[in-house]
């Protein structure tokens, strides 16, 4: 490449219009872009086009305002409409975020239809397939793949969620793998063993004739998941914390039952599901304390 041409590849990119509305915000994307444009007049990786470049930067602000939007606690249908505009892409990184949008909408919001509900779930299912098939390689699709097949499985029945099992063990292991400081895998993990330990006879019979070996765990090993995730991220999370106060009480520790019961009822109130989690660990503590 002359260096005509790679002035005129810099130009074309500073012409784009996401680009222009971007500059003065997002002048350390400029370095990342020139650096990219330098590399490739270098020969030090493979040319892409100017389209894909400012494809890749496109994306990089679509993901930006989704955490943004994420974070600022805003109603889950929002998020969702917003990055519903997006769903025709390949990126893993925008196709688990709108599954994540699709599944808070069905599962956090108290006044939708059955239908609604049903819909969503299956779609947000659907999403993490796809970002799964677009890059093996990153945990959260690994994640909200194993979450999703999960939530799905209400739906179909004791024998396939209990045939989906490994499935999700799996799945959230390699994302574990993938980046073992992501609190939500671990605690994921956490209520995979606290299920498993905590089955039903009934259950375990239907597991027996699927599996012949069905999946088993332990509640010290539940305990020990939730743990390392608030270890990673203390606090992040009201059922977490729900979590660990049942399975101490499932293993009669009442000493580490009632602090984290305790903990889960002054954790601050953001959403409908810390509500719940209070409302649940007021119980549960009168219930130890009753012992």
């Amino acid at each position: 490449m002359t260096s005509a041409k790679f002035f005129r590849f810099l130009r074309c990119i500073a012409n784009a219009p996401i680009f222009k509305r971007s500059y003065v915000q997002h002048s350390t994307k400029f370095a990342l872009l020139s650096s990219s444009a330098f590399a490739i007049y270098k020969g030090c990786v493979h040319p892409v086009t100017c389209q894909q470049l400012k494809q890749k930067v496109n994306n990089k602000l679509i993901i930006e305002e989704a955490d943004r939007m994420y974070n600022s606690n805003l109603h889950p249908r929002e998020l969702y409409q917003h990055l519903k505009q997006y769903e025709i892409t390949s990126d893993a990184e925008i196709l688990w975020r709108i599954c994540r949008a699709a599944r808070d909408l069905a599962l956090k919001v108290v006044d939708i239809s059955k239908d609604e509900k049903k819909a969503l779930v299956y779609e947000a299912f659907e999403f993490a397939k796809k970002a799964l098939e677009a890059d093996d390689y990153n945990f959260a699709s690994h994640k909200w793949y194993a979450i999703t097949i999960g939530d799905v499985g209400d739906y179909e029945g004791t024998k396939i969620k209990i045939s989906n099992a490994f499935i999700i063990r799996d799945h959230l292991q390699r994302a574990s793998e993938l980046n073992p400081k992501d609190a939500t895998t671990l605690h994921c993990l956490g209520m995979w063993c606290f299920v498993f330990a905590d089955m039903p006879g009934w259950q375990r019979t239907i597991a027996s004739f699927i599996f012949g070996t069905p999946p088993t765990s332990t509640f010290p090993e539940a305990a020990e998941y939730f743990m390392q995730a608030e270890r990673v991220d203390p606090n992040f999370y009201s059922i977490n914390l729900l979590m660990l106060g049942k399975t101490y009480m499932k293993m009669n520790d009442k000493k580490r039952a009632m602090l984290f019961f305790d903990r889960t009822i002054h954790y601050p109130i953001v959403t409908a599901e810390d509500e719940q989690a209070k409302k649940e660990a007021e119980e549960l503590l009168k219930e130890v304390i009753g012992k």
